[in-house]
Formats: structure tokens, sequence, C-alpha cells
């Protein structure tokens, strides 16, 4: 085992964690700057992350949104209502449960989400210099584990910062 594959010390491992979170928080700002500035239709942040959400799983619930995105169900709703008025998503009945619809996206909401994951995945494409699925893996299991230790962290009045 190399130095650099063995476990760190309960002492070592904070500070580590904290070098992450330094980069996370400019990292997450600049994607969502950089999203905003290339979104089509001039759509935000949170309206594409709901077109993402709902092409990834389908129909869904406010609520349902609201608990996968750690957001409130109050913005989650006001996204949900931009992209309704914009014709990109549409609520239809819900079998499961009468007083709440499932959202879904339309054709148009659809193409676009479509037409903006392109965009991104051909601008992640340019970070590809000599990272491996190794590097990947890696950085997921940091971010699972970091994310996991904060579950017990109540998000339902959430608001993403402005």
């Amino acid at each position: 085992m190399t130095e650099t594959d063995r476990a760190l010390s309960p002492e070592e491992l904070p500070e580590r964690l904290m070098e992450v979170f330094a980069l996370v928080g400019p990292l997450y700002r600049r994607v969502q700057r950089k999203i905003e500035l290339d979104a089509t239709q001039g759509l935000s942040v949170g309206v594409r992350a709901v077109l993402d959400l709902l092409r990834e799983h389908g129909p869904m619930t406010v609520p349902q949104m609201g608990r996968a995105q750690s957001l409130s169900r109050q913005f989650v709703q006001r996204m949900v209502n931009d992209a309704a008025a914009r014709k990109l998503v549409e609520s239809i009945p819900n079998p499961a449960h009468q007083r709440s619809s499932l959202i879904r996206l339309t054709d148009d909401g659809h193409a676009a989400i479509t037409a903006i994951a392109a965009r991104e995945h051909a601008l992640l494409r340019r970070a590809a210099g000599d990272l491996t699925d190794t590097d990947v893996a890696a950085c997921l299991r940091v971010l699972g584990r970091m994310l996991a230790l904060f579950d017990d962290v109540d998000v339902s009045n959430t608001e993403p910062p402005h």
C-alpha cells in the first residue's frame, strides 16, 4: 500500500475533507452561473434542475422533486410554475394521490433539456485530460460519504442562494 492509499487518521480526515468543501462551493457557484449564461430560452438553474429530474425519473410530484433535490417544496413549485408557463412541463392526474398532481415533461421540455445536456456534455469533454474512471469513482465515493454525513440536516425550507 502506498502512502496515498492508506486510510486517513481521525486527525487528518477533517482537514482533507475541508479541502473538498473548499472546492465544491466555488465549483457549484461557477457551474450554476455557466448553466444560466448558456441556457436556452433563459432558463434558470432551478428550472433546468426540474427538467433534468423529470427526464431522469419520469413524472414526479412537487414534494418528490423537493426531497430529491434537497430544496423546499415552495421553491420547487415556483420552478415548476415557471417551466409550465414556458410549456416545458404539464400537470397530469396522479393515480396514487388525487391532491398531488404529477408533473411531466412536454415535448418542448424534453427537447430543451436534451439540448442543454448535449451542450453540457460537450463542455465537460474538455475536462478529459488524464482523468480515469477510478478518479471519478473516488470523487463520487468521497462526496457520497460527505452527503450521507449530513443526512440528518432538515432541508425542507431550504432556498438556493440568489
